[in-house]
């Protein structure tokens, strides 16, 4: 029981993986000055070029793909004309041009290739375009769900964990976070966990890479290394995931918190 406490406590940070989001500007980063934007809906996305014709001017292209049922997305490209933005607006055109697939090699990382009729494929490594930092300190409330499987020791596996939290973030620019979660349901009531380490920060997401340490009851409180995935701000607060595998046990927990305005 005391080891499967100090492997609950410890493993606080996931994500479904079936419910990544790709939306946000991606590029090459070695050829800044083209890109696509991509907005995601459920399972469909949509993708905008700003990319050049063989004159050098801007050349307008969209798409729209769709899973394909492998965490791949694949669809038509389209290309469009419309009206002098300075005149009326008397219609747009939209034709046919090609294909698109957009193949994730990861979170923030792509391969985008897209085809245009008559002139051929083009396949280029993209990723993230980060702007500006995100703030992601403050103290929030939330509750974390998921899985711990394929444990040494089966009596420790336990694939429907739950717990609620409180979460304290501190957060030095893009350069590194420190997150203390105060665990508060009856199960876990008292037990206190902290994650800190280095940022990196590509497009909406950031990656950590760092040390969790938990104290309280059935805690030893000895570091532990943690690498948290897609965290990010929401609209409401903040969420991510963690990858571990600890004590013979592989865990994935998704957590989601709200921020706490009046604090």
């Amino acid at each position: 029981m005391l080891k499967r406490l100090v492997l609950i406590a410890l493993l606080l940070l996931s994500v479904r993986t079936e419910a990544r989001d790709y939306t946000d500007v991606y590029y090459d980063p070695v050829e800044s000055g083209w890109g696509v934007f991509l907005v995601q809906s459920d399972t469909t996305q949509f993708l905008a070029f700003f990319i050049y014709g063989p004159d050098g001017k801007p050349t307008w292209y969209v798409a729209i793909l769709a899973d394909d049922g492998t965490g791949n997305y694949t669809g038509s490209l389209f290309a469009t004309t419309g009206t002098y933005f300075a005149s009326p607006w008397q219609g747009d055109n939209v034709t046919a041009a090609g294909t698109v697939s957009f193949t994730p090699s990861d979170a923030y990382h792509a391969t985008l290739t897209y085809t245009v009729n008559g002139v051929g494929t083009v396949t280029k490594t993209v990723q993230r375009q980060t702007l500006t930092a995100y703030a992601m300190g403050g103290n929030y409330s939330g509750s974390m769900a998921g899985a711990i499987n394929s444990c040494t020791d089966p009596t420790q596996n336990d694939p429907a964990f739950r717990a609620r939290y409180g979460l304290a973030v501190t957060q030095v620019a893009d350069t590194s976070a420190t997150l203390t979660f105060t665990l508060v349901d009856q199960l876990h009531n008292g037990i206190v966990c902290t994650l800190s380490g280095p940022l990196t920060h590509l497009g909406r997401l950031y990656h950590l890479d760092g040390q969790l340490a938990c104290t309280g009851p059935g805690q030893t409180g000895m570091p532990y290394p943690a690498t948290i995935d897609q965290l990010h701000r929401t609209g409401q607060g903040i969420e991510g995931h963690l990858k571990a595998a600890v004590s013979g046990c592989l865990a994935s927990l998704h957590f989601a918190a709200v921020f706490n305005v009046n604090n």
